[in-house]
Formats: C-alpha cells, structure tokens, sequence
C-alpha cells in the first residue's frame, strides 16, 4: 500500500495544475467574466450553461446540480479515481515527484510511471506493426469479423511480431529487462533468457478509465502457437484483472450519462457493440465478473443503495447459451444484491455473442438486443423452472421450491409482488399458495444474510444554501462582494485586510458563518487549497454557498481586479467602523463627563482610533 502523499507536495501540485485546462478535456469552456469561464455542466443534463470555473481560485461550482471543487475532486468524480491517484496523475503530468509520509512509497510510484510509460510505448509499437506483411493472420482475423483498419485504429488494436522486437524496441528506448518484466511486457526462461511475452498475436490494449494502458489481451492466430487461445498480461503494480474492465475508456461517458453499463463476454463483442452504437459495452479481462468490478461499475453509474430500484440504472449482462455463459449468468446473480441497480440479461436468438450478431444480423440487430432485455431476476427464475418438469405436479412443487428463494431475494416490495403473481402463471399455480411459499422464504433466511445499509440509510440533512437565494438589500450585498473577493482574489486583497474583514460584524446571519471559517482559516490564505480549507470549517449545509462565493465572478475588468477588491472589502471594514464611531458617539452622550472622567477619556481615545483607522484605510 502506498503512504500518505505529502501535504507540502499536493499543495505545490495542485497550484501548478491549470484547473481550466483539466476541465477543457471534458467541458468546452467559454469566458463568463474577469478569470471567470463556464460550459455546460459534465455532472448533470442542462441546457445553459451553469458550470463556472475560477482557475486562479482553482474551484469550479455548478450552480445548477451544486457540485464542486478543486482540480483532484473533479479528476475523482469523472473518471472515478481514488484522491491518491488523481495527484499522482497530476503530478505525473507537469513532471513533479511525489514524496510520501512513510518515505518508501515514491518508489512505488516511480515504478508505476515506468511500467505506464512501458505500456503506452509497447502499445504504439503493437499498433505500428498490425499493417506488416507479418501481420497478415490479424487484419484476416479481424476483417473476417466485421472489423476494419478504422475499427482497428478506434480501439489501438496491434499485432506482436515474433522474435524478440518488442523487448530490442523499448530497450532502445532505455527500459531494462527487468522494467519490461515487471511489466508483464517481457518473460524470462527457465536459462535467465528473456523473451517477448506476446508474439504472433493480436493485440489488444487493456486501459482504465483515463485512457492509460494497464496491460494487453493477445488472441492466439497461428496453428503453431501452443499457448492459450487468449492471454493476458500478468499482474504487475498497475495491472490487477479483477479491477480493471475492457473499453471502460470509450464507454465511461455514456455510462455515467445514461446510468446504464452492458456487460459482455469479449474483447470483440466489447467493439462490435460500440460499433454497431451500444456505446456503454464494456468487459471482463479473462476473469469472471467479481466484487471489484461492481465496485467499479457502480462509481461509475452512481449506484446508490435504494430500498426502490426504480430509476437507479441499469446493468445488462449478456451470456453466452452454452454452459460457461450460464454458470456465469448464476454467478451474476449470486452477486445481484451487490447493486441498487436494476439488473438485466440479454441473450442473442440462435446464442450468438453480440460480435456475431452484428457480422450476421448487422448493427441494428446488436441494438435490439439491449433494448429487449429481461430482467435478471426473470432469466434466472425460468432457468430454475427449466430444470423442472412442469407437466407432474411433483415437477410443479419441486420448481416452487427452487424458484422461491428467488423472488424472496428481490428488494423491492412493488416487483416481488410481480413476481410472485408471474410466478404462479408460470407454474399453473394459485397466486396465494405461491406468495406463502416465497414468504416461508423470506421469513426463514437470516436478515444477516442481506447486505447492510445500516451505513447508507439517508439521514435528515438540512438543505444547502444558495448564493441566489441571499436577501438582495445593500448591506447583505456588501457582505457578500467582499466575501467574493476575499475568497476568489486574497492575494489581491492582502492578509492584513481579509484578517481586518473577518473580524467585522455582518448583518447577514447566513454570511457571517462563512466569514467565520474566513477568520479560522487565515493562516492558510496563501494555500493553493484556500477555498477548499474555508469550505472545509463550515457545517455542511454552508459548503455548497462557500464553493458558489468562489466561483461567482466578479464584475470588474481584469486590469481593475485588485483594485476592487481591495476596494470592496474595505467598504467592509468602513462600514464597520462607522458602526463603531456611532456607538461610540452614542456612549459619549450618554456618559457624564464630571462623574465619570476617566470613562469619558476613554471613549475619546477611542473615537480618535477610530478615526484614524478610517482615514489610513482609505489612504491604503
């Protein structure tokens, strides 16, 4: 396991980084102001644009869905990485090493970079062999599925020579042999002689979720080949097959978009369904579908545990129909109560994986498939049935007894109760014997047994508060402008001022807990995470309106920036002190000066200190 990345190194990470030219990868960007821009926001469906970010603030806020930010928040939540891995990418980006509280594992992380850069550098040598003469078997291989050289070139697809090109390649790139095995990228014999892993095979690239090359599958093409008909890169540090998913990198979009993910069996079904327009295919890499790749899937869908599966996304799986595809259909469902997700199965007439489906029935028949999908809980119901002869009663009381646990096992109240009544029709039986068996079911299996939600159960939340929801009179606007500039330009405003400013009395009730996590924060306002720090000392229902006072912009031309945020956040300050030189004022009238000399004295040294602040603030 890898330490603590430094604190120190992930704040001069995150202030290297340009938060608008992350973002740009996902989101057209469009000014909205002085160091302000805005697109159409990646995390929800909009049609004006509501998605702001300030990259010299380095925040972004959707002030429509209310998500927001820094730099690693925004790599976490559209690509679904862990923090620690959305630094590390960064830091790998600008050329910055790592450093970790237990001082070994940026090693570690250096030969994760290598291996990656491995990778990426055996997989473009792949890609450029596939139009050699040697390469032939391949490109047959492929056109006799459907798949030509742009389908090729779409999904990096290559071909590994025989011989040992690939390891006289990299080494001249300066990897060692040792690199290269630890990559899984090179073998060594039983003599210490090393050779290609991959050789008369074609090739294809096995990335996450960033487009980043974790491995490769080889098809075997030769008659002379002894090794398996498929075979994978070995696991390395970065190369792990239980957590890693074929065209995750094409498909993560439209999966999170649409909440859907179709799950298929293959490396060629995964692009003939993308092909043929089911762009949300993804695959296993030699390995059943486990508990990590749900993991995965469910980031990735935003799946959340829901007592009410209705409109929580869906998971597709299609099957082969001998019996490896339906011993991996009863695995799916053993893993069932895993998602909150609807769960499907599609199966092809005639049993034929989606890449044959499209060579004999064309992309429309590859569609349709997806879109008649039966319900998990369907499929393996008729499964159990199957088994049974319905036409005796014994065959009838035995597929009861087999089916019943499954509609015992289905969460949501509304679809068991369908399920017991479709039950019944299936089996020729009365609706009322079945429900009682299914409830002898439910009754009798351990609550243990289900998963616990005792974590997930919502709570009572109070509701966040929103910047456009502020009272719009002159002195909750000042408040919030200076807030504005204190937040978004510090820099410009000056430790003194903002230390001044967040001392002041608000009349704003809701503003002035923020200008509290202001006064708490100070000894970070020359952080790179100063926003995050201030939002990090509110309670939770004030986070989203310090993230929205971060991002709003500003209405002032750049060159006049500073200026006007010293200005307004003086205002502040002068008004405060106007307040003071009242009060005090007040007090001298109503003090008198014979009884109580010292008292008097007092507030007219007072008075005089006050002046004076006024007076050098508005000379500042």
């Amino acid at each position: 396991m890898a330490g603590l990345i430094k604190r120190s190194d992930i704040d001069e990470v995150r202030s290297r980084t340009n938060l608008a030219d992350i973002v740009g990868d996902y989101v057209t960007l469009k000014s909205a102001g002085v160091g302000s821009m805005k697109g159409l926001c990646p995390f929800h469906e909009e049609r004006s644009p509501s998605f702001h970010v300030r990259p010299q603030v380095g925040f972004y806020h959707c002030f429509g869905c209310g998500e927001g930010g820094d730099v690693f928040t925004f790599l976490q939540k559209m690509d679904h990485v862990s923090f620690s891995e959305a630094v590390e990418r960064m830091a790998a980006r600008i050329g910055y090493e790592l450093h970790y509280e237990d001082g070994a594992a940026a090693t570690d992380h250096g030969v994760r970079a290598r291996i990656l850069a491995a990778n990426q550098a055996a997989a473009e040598f792949y890609a450029a062999q596939l139009t050699s003469d040697e390469a032939e078997p391949a490109r047959r291989f492929l056109g006799e599925r459907g798949f030509d050289s742009s389908a090729a070139q779409r999904f990096g697809l290559g071909f590994a020579p025989r011989g040992g090109a690939l390891g006289r390649s990299l080494a001249a790139l300066g990897y060692t042999d040792e690199e290269l095995i630890s990559a899984g990228l090179l073998g060594r014999g039983d003599r210490g002689d090393v050779y290609d892993r991959f050789r008369g095979r074609l090739i294809w690239p096995i990335r996450d979720s960033t487009g980043a090359t974790l491995g490769f599958g080889a098809r075997k093409l030769l008659d002379d080949d002894g090794g398996p008909k498929y075979l994978n890169t070995p696991e390395t540090v970065v190369y792990h097959k239980s957590q890693v998913l074929y065209g995750l990198d094409l498909a993560k979009r439209d999966i999170a978009r649409g909440r859907q993910v179709v799950v298929v069996e293959g490396y060629t079904d995964v692009m003939a369904c993308h092909l043929a327009g089911v762009t949300t295919a993804v695959a296993t890499c030699g390995t059943a579908f486990g508990v990590d790749h749900i993991k995965l899937v469910r980031r990735m869908i935003g799946d959340v545990d829901n007592a009410d599966t209705t409109g929580t996304g869906e998971v597709i799986f299609t099957f082969d129909p001998d019996e490896a595809g339906q011993k991996a259909a009863s695995r799916a469902f053993g893993e069932e109560h895993r998602f909150a997700a609807q769960t499907f199965v599609a199966v092809a007439p005639d049993g034929l994986d989606p890449c044959d489906l499209r060579l004999n029935r064309g992309d429309d028949a590859v569609r349709r498939l997806v879109k008649t999908r039966r319900p998990l809980f369907e499929f393996k119901i008729r499964r159990e049935l199957a088994a049974h002869d319905l036409e005796t009663v014994e065959g009838r009381v035995a597929a009861l007894r087999a089916a019943a646990p499954v509609v015992a096992s289905i969460r949501d109240q509304a679809l068991s109760v369908g399920y017991v009544r479709n039950l019944a029709g299936w089996l020729g039986m009365d609706p009322g014997e079945v429900g009682r068996a299914v409830a002898s079911v439910r009754s009798a299996t351990p609550r243990a047994s289900e998963p616990d939600r005792s974590s997930s159960q919502e709570q009572p939340v109070a509701e966040a508060l929103d910047l456009r929801k502020l009272p719009t009179d002159p002195a909750t606007r000042l408040e919030r402008d200076a807030l504005m500039a204190m937040l978004q330009y510090p820099g410009e405003v000056g430790a003194d001022l903002v230390r001044r400013a967040s001392s002041v009395a608000f009349v704003d009730n809701t503003l002035s807990v923020v200008r509290d996590a202001i006064a708490t924060s100070i000894e970070h306002i020359a952080s790179p995470d100063w926003l995050s720090r201030v939002a990090a000392e509110v309670p939770a229902p004030f986070e989203t309106l310090v993230k929205q006072l971060g991002v709003a912009p500003i209405p002032e031309r750049a060159e006049l920036i500073g200026v006007y945020c010293r200005g307004v956040t003086a205002a502040l300050v002068d008004r405060d002190l106007l307040r003071q030189k009242r009060d005090l004022l007040g007090t001298m009238q109503r003090i008198d000066s014979v009884a109580e000399p010292e008292r008097f004295a007092q507030v007219q040294r007072d008075l005089v200190r006050v002046e004076a602040e006024r007076r050098a603030l508005r000379d500042e």
